[in-house]
This record gives C-alpha cells, structure tokens and sequence, in this order.
C-alpha cells in the first residue's frame, strides 16, 4: 500500500533517485535553464519534501516550495522509472495540492522543460487542472521553460 511521509535525506535511495532527476533534468534542458532543486536546495525551510513509498519500495518524491503565503510551486516530482505508471506521480500531485490548500495557498505554480522529453510531464500537470501561465516568483520568460498554473479557491 502506498504511503507519503516527510522525505528522509539521509536515506540513499531518496539521494540516488534526487540524483537521477536533477541530472536528467540538467541533461534535457539548455544550460541555464533547469531549475530542479538539488539535495541542499531541498533542505531550505520553505520547503516541504515527500517521499512515496509502497513498503519499502521507493516510487517516487516531490516537494512543496512556499513562494508567499498565498503561493506555492511544485519542487522536484520525481517518480522512479521502474515503478511509473502505478499511481504514484498522481498520489503525490494530489498531497502537494493538499498540504498546499491546508497552508492557505490559494494558487499553486510550476516550471517545466519546454522540450519534447517534458511533453509526458505538462500532459500529466494538465490532467490535474495546471494551465499554462506566464513566469512566476523569480522567473523570468525562457523559451526552454514552461510555467504552469492551479487555482486552489
């Protein structure tokens, strides 16, 4: 049965499948242009980071970065290739949105990869309600980047 808990970053799996997601993401994107939080960017105190796990088989992870009190973005969703499919990416999409909605934030942001190896990714934030929107907190416009949008009220 699949379980979410607060991410342990002392557990090797969790550092190896964090590992495996920034430096695919670095190495589909044009440089300057991934913004997947590495392992010391993910222990920032406005951030919340989850593992999913079904026993103690490790699906994936996915992180909660708090932008303003009314504003989140969607941090480092990651499920593990041999395990895609399952439920897990969608379990965890949903308990971001929730811990996002228990937080008071009323819309929540993220930036992917403008690239075709993303296209499985904006299909999957579009299914969940994302649209597209223009570049939030930080960001600024980058034709390598895609900025997506949810309205939590």
């Amino acid at each position: 049965m699949m379980r979410i808990v607060p991410g342990d970053f002392s557990d090797l799996r969790i550092v190896a499948l964090l590992d495996t997601h920034v430096t695919s993401a670095r190495a589909e994107t044009a440089p300057g242009s991934a913004h997947a939080l590495d392992l010391t960017g993910l222990q920032s105190p406005d951030v919340h980071f989850w593992a999913i796990w079904d026993d103690d088989e490790l699906l994936g992870v996915g992180a909660l970065k708090q932008l303003s009190p009314d504003e989140g973005e969607v941090k480092s969703m990651h499920t593990s290739q041999s395990t895609r499919r399952r439920g897990a990416g969608s379990a965890m999409l949903r308990h971001i949105i929730e811990s996002a909605r228990k937080s008071g934030m009323t819309r929540l942001s993220l930036e992917t990869g403008s690239w075709d190896y993303f296209i499985p990714a904006r299909t999957f934030y579009q299914r969940h309600g994302f649209i597209e929107c223009p570049p939030f907190g930080d960001y600024v416009a980058d034709p390598h980047s895609v900025f997506m949008t949810l309205d939590l009220t």
